[in-house]
């Protein structure tokens, strides 16, 4: 197979409108020779024929076909989410799309067209400046896995899914489908059946992984459906940090993408899972995410959506030992012709256990920001606390937000908090900061900013700045 040259590439270059960045930095694909192909459609013999492709025992595939038929039998949630979702057509998605099985681990290996995509991405070039471990995904497996050597000698475990499953099952199959069952939604049935990729991760007792696993999803194909599965689990006493970014270019055709993590924090566990999701606005973005904290054990989701069709995502913690600690922090902004569903789901199972939830959204144009929440404290717990604050920002006036929160506390020993507010930038402030030399761009941008700026914080450095560049480029013609 040839590799790709520049002028191969379908490419959608656009001037770059802010100083250092290239906006359209995940917006090109390559026509690739793809060795498995299911061809377009998901039915019984697509499962069978993904199942048998990545060798898989018996068990999984039985697991996989009652998946099937649980998604085939759940109904669209219409009846409360947005009815969008009536617009994917599954029979046109294609479910599985791999060059080959095992993940390379020297760049080396790496065939010269998917390497020329993540070396555009720039992520050999971040591995080699700061991250402990890399997992890059293309369409359906991880094209390439690494883990830094002083790492594994801590005995950690960092591996795609099917190698998660066929070296390591003692520890996989324990937690694979616990947190989440696969009928939990239509969506988490959906992955079960056809789940590839995604990481597995294993950190042994006592163990502090001291610098960040990092993840990317890239989704190259057309009419292509990536459903990646991603299992933590931390074991007593340990702590990891892992952080996952998505892009997809864009194509006039809806892309789906559809995942679900699982996290598991034994006593005393620490878990920081952060992303930064900057999808092409055909994907529907459909994703599953839940942890499960034991005694003495913390859970910290760190959640920013910018891009996609329709986000529906609303990660979630079940404090199950005593003393758990959950939190969400997110950041979703909405576009032009773009719906962001996001929040939180805190679910007490155990006496004086905390959780905090803050959410931000804005809205910009015509895009529709909406938090969804759900904390659930039961009559016979005591010492439970949850503190929740949504707030809005709406820059036009044609922009839409909506609060949901589902809050459900029973006797009279535990406390809950929640705060809302929904706030328009002014044209006050906007005509002032103009008089200081801003345009008005700038000085949208520098509002957006502000009204984000506590939780931006909380995102690692380089995230923390790309994050204010996305948003830099959101605010771009979206004034005026």
């Amino acid at each position: 197979m040839k590799p790709p040259s520049e002028t191969d590439a379908v490419d959608a270059t656009v001037e770059n409108p802010v100083a250092g960045i290239d906006q359209s930095a995940g917006n090109f694909s390559y026509d690739v020779n793809y060795e498995f192909d299911a061809g377009t459609g998901l039915t019984e013999n697509t499962v069978r024929y993904i199942s048998s492709v990545k060798k898989e025992a018996d068990w999984l595939l039985e697991f996989r076909l009652k998946a099937l038929k649980t998604f085939l039998e759940k109904p669209l949630p219409t009846h409360w989410a947005t009815k969008d979702l009536e617009n994917i057509n599954f029979d046109k998605i294609r479910y599985y799309l791999a060059q080959g099985q095992k993940p390379k681990r020297t760049w080396d290996e790496v065939p010269d067209d998917i390497k020329k995509t993540f070396e555009r991405l720039g992520i050999p070039e971040q591995e080699r400046k700061f991250l402990a471990g890399v997992e890059a995904q293309f369409d359906s497996e991880a094209a390439y896995s690494n883990i830094k050597e002083a790492v594994a000698k801590q005995g950690v475990i960092f591996v795609n899914s099917t190698e998660g499953l066929r070296e390591h099952p003692e520890l996989f199959r324990k937690w694979f489908g616990k947190v989440i069952p696969t009928g939990d939604n239509k969506f988490s049935a959906l992955n079960s059946a056809v789940f590839s990729g995604g990481s597995f991760i294993y950190v042994p007792p006592g163990v502090k992984v001291s610098h960040p696993l990092q993840a990317y999803f890239r989704i190259n194909a057309e009419n292509f459906g990536q459903f990646e599965r991603t299992l933590i689990i931390c074991d007593e006493g340990s702590e990891v940090v892992y952080m996952e970014g998505c892009t997809a270019p864009k194509f006039s055709t809806s892309t789906l993408h559809s995942a679900v993590v699982e996290l598991v924090a034994l006593k005393g566990a620490k878990i920081q899972y952060i992303t930064v999701q900057n999808w092409a606005p055909n994907v529907y973005n459909l994703v599953t995410k839940r942890g499960l904290a034991m005694e003495d054990a913390e859970i910290k989701w760190i959640d920013c959506n910018i891009g996609s069709r329709l986000t529906m995502k609303y990660p979630g913690v079940v404090l199950k030992g005593e003393r758990a600690r959950g939190e969400v922090i997110s950041i979703a902004l909405a576009n032009d012709g773009q719906h962001q569903d996001t929040g939180a789901k805190m679910i007490h199972a155990a006496n004086n256990t905390t959780s905090n939830v803050i959410s931000k959204s804005i809205s910009v144009g015509q895009g529709r920001a909406t938090y969804r929440g759900q904390v659930h404290i039961p009559k016979n717990l005591k010492g439970c606390k949850n503190n929740t604050e949504c707030d809005a920002l709406l820059i036009n006036t044609n922009s839409r937000t909506d609060t949901y929160p589902a809050i459900t506390v029973r006797g009279d020993k535990n406390a809950t908090q929640h705060e809302a507010s929904v706030s328009k930038v002014s044209e006050d402030m906007i005509f002032y900061m103009q008089q200081r030399g801003l345009t008005e761009a700038q000085a949208m941008s520098l509002a957006v900013n502000g009204f984000i700026n506590d939780l931006a914080r909380q995102f690692p450095m380089e995230y923390s700045v790309e994050l204010k560049r996305l948003i830099d480029l959101e605010m771009e013609g979206s004034v005026g």
